[in-house]
């Protein structure tokens, strides 16, 4: 079976992707720049960014309890205090939440039956350096115990020597496993190398069946950064003026703060279109940006701001 995304992998179109890297970074300060968020409409994309959000956690001494709280917290991700002060009417929630496999199932009983994705890192999140039967393993039975997303990580040995048929036919294989669960392959930017590597690893990502490409895992020394983030959009802008398909962007590591998320908002609008400003094409993986979101509408709301420890997230 083949799925929508999906298309023959093209060694030479891989092959030939450049990446000018003094114009990628003029890009991004051009953007930050040139580009702001008047107050007015302030309020209005702080709620964007909660609804374009993974609200996750990864850490090692996650626990159910924790997932539990997560999941209250994406349900109801800004006091409502604060949202009747600024004539908030509409139900304010997270796109997803994003957890372990093996606390799918808490995540699941928790959200109920709320609009909010589960998503699962699988494929031996962070490293990916498993076989690749368990990784498929992995995936089937996060989707049987609920994840309705799949957030896999790539061996990214493959892509520093090169292997791109090794790497399409692994995607594949993930992408078959996921069903009609969406598919986010996480490319892990910081491990490699080059904003070249980057280029061709979404491509192939893409190729292969990828619903998003995401930038990392949150664990590389380097994680989401504007250029690397501006070199996998024109990427997705590239495959859909040859393909007619729309691929998704998740942005996740690093981004703790309300006016970087902000930039990521205004690069997707600038270098895509509002079509791509919806929660099924794009994404922040995050765990503390939320509270700083939140903190930053209470001052909008109330002229002050207030310590970081009354906006907690779990």
């Amino acid at each position: 079976m083949s799925y929508a995304h999906e298309i023959d992998l093209d060694i030479n179109l891989i092959l030939s992707q450049k990446v000018n890297l003094s114009a990628v970074e003029r890009r991004c300060e051009t953007i930050i720049k040139r580009r702001s968020v008047k107050k007015k409409k302030q309020v209005e994309w702080l709620l964007k960014t909660i609804e374009f959000m993974d609200l996750t956690t990864l850490a090692g001494d996650d626990t159910p309890g924790r997932v539990s709280r997560l999941c209250h917290k994406a349900l109801n991700p800004v006091r409502k205090d604060i949202l009747e002060d600024l004539d908030v009417s509409k139900n304010v929630v997270t796109a997803a939440v994003c957890v372990y496999p093996n606390l799918v199932k808490e995540a699941k009983s928790s959200i109920g039956k709320n609009n909010i994705q589960i998503a699962s890192v699988a494929t031996g999140f962070p490293a990916g350096l498993i076989p690749e039967n368990i990784k498929n393993s992995e995936i089937k039975a996060a989707i049987r115990d609920g994840a309705t997303e799949i957030d896999v990580v790539i061996n990214r040995n493959k892509v520093l020597t090169g292997n791109w048929k090794s790497l399409y036919n692994d995607i594949k294989n993930y992408k078959k496993s996921c069903g009609q669960n969406h598919l986010k392959v996480i490319i892990g930017a910081g491990d490699l190398g080059t904003l070249r590597n980057v280029v061709k690893a979404s491509w192939v990502s893409m190729m292969a069946g990828a619903d998003f490409i995401k930038t990392s895992t949150g664990k590389e020394p380097t994680n989401a950064t504007l250029p690397v983030s501006l070199v996998m959009i024109r990427a997705i802008r590239d495959f859909y003026d040859l393909t007619k398909k729309k691929i998704g962007f998740k942005a996740a590591g690093g981004i703790s703060k309300s006016k970087q998320a902000i930039n990521y908002l205004i690069l997707m609008k600038e270098e895509l279109d509002d079509d791509w400003l919806t929660k099924n094409l794009f994404r922040i993986g995050a765990s503390s940006l939320l509270a700083d979101v939140e903190r930053q509408l209470e001052h909008l709301s109330t002229g002050s701001y207030s310590a970081e420890n009354r906006h907690p997230i779990v």
